[in-house]
């Protein structure tokens, strides 16, 4: 029982990685593993800001609503995005940090917009419910097998897999493949249609194409091309590339400020995941660039030293300043190191240039919060409660509505808010306890009082 129990929960999840992965590459098995936990999300103001530039004219070109998509970002180093979950593209660092230009990275977003304006995933879960249970297990694990030896350069072990879906399922399989490849084939097509409408080159997709096809040509040489969920590297770079050159647009660039951004996020991810030796590896010292000095900046204040990476920033201001992620990552670097009173100076020069950015928003009322002092608490609280137009309604905004409250003496709303923080916690006791204590202090039918009683209703269950 426990052996079948445990089948079953890696049949289900393999189900779930394979329906969501409309990518532009095959998942290998560390990546697969990868995803049965929590996604990595980062979350940042800079990043989301450039991948919003360039999913807005592919949205369009797509007639899709460009606030009806979320686009996320996860910490992983392959080269990967997909759709998952409907109207949503993930998109992983490694693909950021290992595209030469802007052009590349939206390319692959031009791509994963082809499957949702194409309704693939919808259309997978019918493929699927139309297939033999039983057929669908044998081809999953079988996908996984291979997989898991394209990642690892192993073809025995891609072959396996391939002998084990072959075994297990027959026609049904293939026909099953076939249908996703020709959505990989559909959403490339896609794409293709979407830069050209918006006077883009592909040449950028397909240079990310050929990166993948170097990485696994030697895990491919003799797995059989129909039991692949995409098309073969070589092939589909093939068929791309002689549509692709017949656009007027094919040798269209990126525009320089855009390359920049570009560069900069590039920087901003080598100081934050890669580190100070990455760091140096890649920005020498004698590089006085503007992305080198972003990330030596990032990489000194990360590690504690504050005093060397502020010049550095400074320097950044003055030749950039309309940039708000400069002043951005001034106020954050002297608010990690206690100096809330200065931060809140150039975190408003980051407001100013940014006045609706929900995650900027929430770094100014952390720092004036941590002023502690009432009128920065009111400030905050405005602050607050804007960003959650935004951003939603979150533990970590309720938790600053908290401090900001008790620090205006509004004793109620600072329990209700703690109870809100605590209940989207998971913690139950505390909340019950906090809005209980809220509610007792509000007039019977008021929001608050009507919030706490919802905040009572919820964990209580």
């Amino acid at each position: 029982m426990h052996g079948t129990g445990t089948l079953y929960r890696a049949t289900v999840r393999l189900m779930a990685v394979l329906m969501a992965f409309m990518s532009i590459c095959l998942v290998g098995s560390e990546a697969a593993q990868q995803r049965q936990k929590p996604l990595p999300v980062i979350r940042d103001a800079e990043i989301e800001g450039l991948l919003r530039l360039y999913t807005r004219p592919i949205f369009k070109a797509a007639g899709i609503n460009p606030r009806a998509v979320k686009v996320y970002v996860l910490n992983d180093h392959h080269i990967n995005a997909f759709v998952a979950g409907g109207q949503r593209i993930f998109v992983n660092t490694g693909l950021i940090m290992q595209a030469s230009t802007p052009n590349e990275v939206i390319g692959v977003l031009a791509h994963e917009t082809g499957h949702i304006a194409g309704g693939h995933l919808a259309r997978m879960g019918v493929e699927i419910d139309s297939a033999n249970y039983t057929q669908i297990i044998g081809m999953l694990l079988g996908l996984a097998a291979i997989a898991g030896g394209v990642a690892a350069g192993n073809g025995e072990v891609a072959q396996a897999g391939q002998g084990l879906m072959i075994g297990s399922t027959g026609l049904a399989q293939r026909n099953f493949l076939t249908y996703a490849r020709g959505m990989e084939s559909s959403a490339d097509q896609a794409a293709l249609t979407f830069l050209n409408e918006t006077h883009q080159s592909a040449k950028g997709m397909i240079t990310l194409f050929e990166k993948l096809a170097s990485e696994n040509i030697a895990a491919l040489a003799d797995v059989d091309p129909y039991v692949m969920s995409h098309p073969l590297p070589l092939d589909r770079i093939r068929n791309l590339e002689v549509e692709a050159q017949k656009s007027p647009y094919w040798d269209a660039k990126d525009p320089p400020a855009l390359i920049l951004r570009h560069q900069l996020v590039q920087a901003k991810l080598t100081g934050y995941i890669g580190g100070a030796q990455a760091v140096m590896q890649k920005y020498p010292s004698s590089d006085q660039s503007m992305p080198a000095r972003y990330a030596r900046a990032i990489a000194m204040f990360r590690r504690g030293d504050i005093k060397n990476a502020l010049p550095i920033i400074d320097s950044l201001t003055r030749d950039l300043p309309e940039n708000p992620y400069f002043w951005e990552l001034k106020a954050q670097a002297l608010l990690e190191n206690g100096r809330a009173a200065e931060a809140a100076v150039p975190v408003k020069k980051a407001l100013d240039l940014l006045p609706s950015n929900g995650l900027i928003q929430i770094l100014a009322a952390q720092a004036y919060i941590d002023t502690e002092t009432p009128a920065n608490a009111r400030e905050a609280i405005k602050l607050l409660r804007q960003a959650q137009r935004s951003e939603g309604e979150t533990a970590e905004t309720y938790r600053l509505l908290a401090r900001a409250y008790a620090q205006t003496g509004d004793v109620p709303r600072a329990e209700l808010a703690t109870a809100q923080a605590a209940l989207l916690m998971g913690d139950m006791k505390l909340a019950m306890e906090k809005a209980k204590s809220a509610q007792a202090a509000f007039k019977t039918g008021t929001p608050e009082w009507t919030r706490a009683s919802d905040v009572m209703s919820f964990a209580g269950r």
